[in-house]
């Protein structure tokens, strides 16, 4: 069962689906999961069939859209803000505090892609989760730093020449996610921005509020952002980290795993890519089956 709720951030209406379990009985207390989605994803898309398999299992699970994004309030709109997104996550459990059938010392979260990368940065301060698991997970801001410190300042640079511009009236500039066509698929040299483009513009998962774009003036914030920085110190929940053997991403979860020194488990789906993750029914039935064994042991 789903039901469209909204909650609070701060002064922004945040739009979420709650998904509850099957035999849903209002008079009992039930676990929650918080699921984050991805850079350029919508709550109707990984993150919701996530939240709807988790809620099969027996667990509440909000799946919601990014502040400045989808249904969501804020503006200016499309901003990618690493910094509002892991807010974003609090205010989730804030929501989920609210709700007299979800047990508040039995909230966990689960972030997909950037998601991912979001909901471990949250967990390293927010006590109220109790276990963090990723599927895919990115570090968003060590990816669009990249390992080329000069390319990096040249982009610095150029957003300041931009905001200064939008201050002055010109219009915003925006950039996409993922290849916009069939042609820029063609074109794309990594095997992940092929993928992308298959799953977010086609019927596969396209969805009228996922727009494949951003606003350029986010970079000077994604290129602020780790999702590091106080793993070791402060993330002392237990942490599952589930990606792909074939992901070309798989080294950002062998990080943070490298990285945590508390309870954690890094766990392979061999044969899947970073995407195939996301919807692929094989490869999302073995990550279901490690979430819901991890999530039962703590919470």
């Amino acid at each position: 069962m789903k039901k469209s709720i909204t909650f609070k951030n701060g002064l922004l209406h945040m739009a979420g689906d709650l998904y509850l379990p099957t035999d849903f009985d209002e008079a009992k207390k039930y676990a929650a999961v918080v699921t984050v989605h991805p850079g350029g994803g919508v709550k109707e898309q990984t993150a919701g069939l996530y939240a709807q398999k988790l809620a099969e299992q027996g667990y509440v699970a909000l799946a919601f859209d990014a502040s400045y994004q989808g249904e969501s309030g804020g503006e200016p709109r499309l901003l990618e803000d690493p910094f509002a997104r892991v807010e974003d996550v609090r205010s989730a459990v804030d929501y989920l505090t609210t709700l007299p059938f979800v047990d508040a010392e039995k909230i966990g979260a689960l972030g997909i892609c950037a998601g991912g990368g979001y909901a471990v940065a949250a967990a390293q301060t927010e006590r109220r989760i109790k276990a963090v698991a990723t599927v895919s997970a990115v570090d968003i801001g060590a990816m669009f730093r990249g390992e080329d410190s000069a390319a990096a300042l040249q982009t610095l640079e150029a957003v300041g020449k931009q905001r200064t511009a939008e201050a002055t009236g010109t219009e915003a500039m925006f950039l996409h996610w993922a290849p916009n066509s069939l042609e820029e698929r063609a074109q794309a040299t990594s095997v992940l921005m092929q993928e992308a483009y298959d799953y977010y513009r086609t019927p596969r998962a396209q969805h009228p509020n996922s727009t494949n774009r951003f606003l350029f003036s986010s970079l000077d914030k994604l290129m602020a952002f780790s999702a590091t920085t106080n793993i070791g110190t402060f993330l002392t929940q237990p942490l599952l980290l589930i990606a792909g053997s074939e992901a070309g991403t798989r080294s950002y979860s062998e990080q943070f795993f490298a990285l945590s020194n508390g309870p954690k488990e890094l766990f392979w789906v061999e044969g899947a890519t970073h995407i195939a993750m996301y919807d692929i029914p094989e490869y999302v039935a073995q990550a279901v089956t490690k979430l819901t064994a991890f999530f039962g042991e703590n919470l």
